[in-house]
Order: C-alpha cells, then sequence, then structure tokens
C-alpha cells in the first residue's frame, strides 16, 4: 500500500481569497484543526487553527496573512509509516499528500491513519498478546519466532519500542493464541522478561488472585 491509497475524501482545501472567518467555518463544519492552502493545484501551505483564532483581522483573506510558511507533506508514492512518522512528530490531524512536483494530491487524517493501524496490525485478529523485554545486544526476532513456533504460536504482527532510560527492547506481540502460558514459560527459560500477557494466562492469573483474596478473608 502506497500513501496514496490513505487519502481522505472530507478534506476541503482553501483558496488564498477565502478569508479566516471562512477557514475556521470549514475547520468546524469538518472537525478538523488544519486545513491545506491551494493555489492552481500547487500546495502553497497547511493554514491551522491556531494561527486564524490569533489573527487580528481573521475578516481578511489570507493572501494578507503572514503566517502561511507551515508546508508539511508527504509523497503520493510513500509508505503509509512515513506518513505516520511525519503525522505523529508534528502532532497534526490533517498531512498533505503530494506528487515530484509538488502538486497536492489530497490529505491524510488522524483517523485515517489510526484506521490503517486498526487493520493492519492484526488487533482485529482473535488471540493473544504477549509483551517481553530483552537486552538490545540480545535482541533476535529470528529467536523469537522460533520460540513462538516451539509452542505452535504464529506471530500476527511485532512492535518494538527502545526504553529509553534502560536502552532495553520491548517487543509487543499479537498471536494467534490465546493461552500463551507455555510461550510465557519459554521466554522466560530463554532469558526473556515478560512483563504482560494479555489471553487466557491472565485471565488465569486474575482469577487466581480473585481466589486467594477470598480465601484470606473466609480464614480471617
Amino acid at each position: 500500500m502506497v500513501i496514496e491509497q490513505l487519502i481522505s475524501p472530507i478534506v476541503p482545501t482553501l483558496l488564498p481569497t477565502d478569508t479566516g472567518s471562512r477557514a475556521l467555518y470549514l475547520m468546524e463544519e469538518n472537525n478538523l484543526t488544519q486545513i491545506p492552502l491551494v493555489v492552481d493545484e500547487k500546495y502553497m501551505a497547511l493554514v491551522q487553527e491556531n494561527d486564524l483564532l490569533d489573527w487580528e483581522t481573521p475578516e481578511s483573506p489570507l493572501s494578507k496573512a503572514s503566517f502561511l510558511t507551515y508546508r508539511p507533506a508527504v509523497f503520493a508514492s510513500g509508505h503509509p509509516y512515513e506518513a505516520m512518522r511525519v503525522a505523529h512528530q508534528q502532532n497534526l490531524s490533517v498531512l498533505p499528500v503530494v506528487d515530484n512536483e509538488n502538486t497536492y494530491i489530497g490529505a491524510i487524517t488522524r483517523n485515517d491513519l489510526l484506521k490503517y493501524i486498526t487493520e493492519n496490525s492484526g488487533v482485529d485478529n482473535p488471540g493473544g498478546i504477549i509483551v517481553v523485554e530483552v537486552d538490545s545486544r540480545d535482541y533476535s526476532l529470528s529467536e523469537i519466532a522460533r520460540l513462538c513456533e516451539s509452542e505452535d504460536v504464529i506471530i500476527i504482527s511485532a512492535q518494538l519500542a527502545t526504553n529509553k532510560t534502560s536502552g532495553k527492547i520491548e517487543v509487543t506481540l499479537k498471536t494467534n493464541r490465546t493461552d500463551l502460558q507455555g510461550l510465557s514459560s519459554s521466554f522466560e527459560r530463554h532469558n526473556y522478561v515478560v512483563k504482560h500477557v494479555y489471553g487466557e494466562q491472565a485471565h488465569y492469573e486474575d482469577m487466581r488472585e480473585r481466589y486467594n483474596l477470598l480465601m484470606n478473608y473466609i480464614n480471617m
């Protein structure tokens, strides 16, 4: 999939002749905080709600504004991960999409990116989630996959995050199995720290904890 396939049909565009008041109206009507400014099919700037609210003359055309210098964008042929990176780093609710000539192709909304993540991370599929931690020097996706395979567990998706304090890598695995007790034990035998398990084991441990609390209460 490429970025162009995620373009939203609901994002309007603005012209330099549009006033700041009209831009604010369009933002409110479409539940957006940013709208692209386009001239002769060329992307010129991303108009932001905060700038409009601070503008002393919002009844003036946007061509009179001095804040139209912000131009974040991604290429239509890029991968959605690049759009996710830019949108996250710059806290964008709307991300303009252009071609190599800066021709405006369309825009992606934050909801479009969230939908992409949901549909492509396997969260819709049944199965449990296990989160393990390992030193960065010991990280091996092939070994993790081998351990999963040895327990007859299929990895549907995997995500990595680095702990900035410890430098360790946290691996989140979405699997096809809800019973992850065997896999959890296997990871621990191979010196992985199992931080979280979301599946039958987690449910079992929760029930066991509640049972122990009940027994302690009865024995008081």
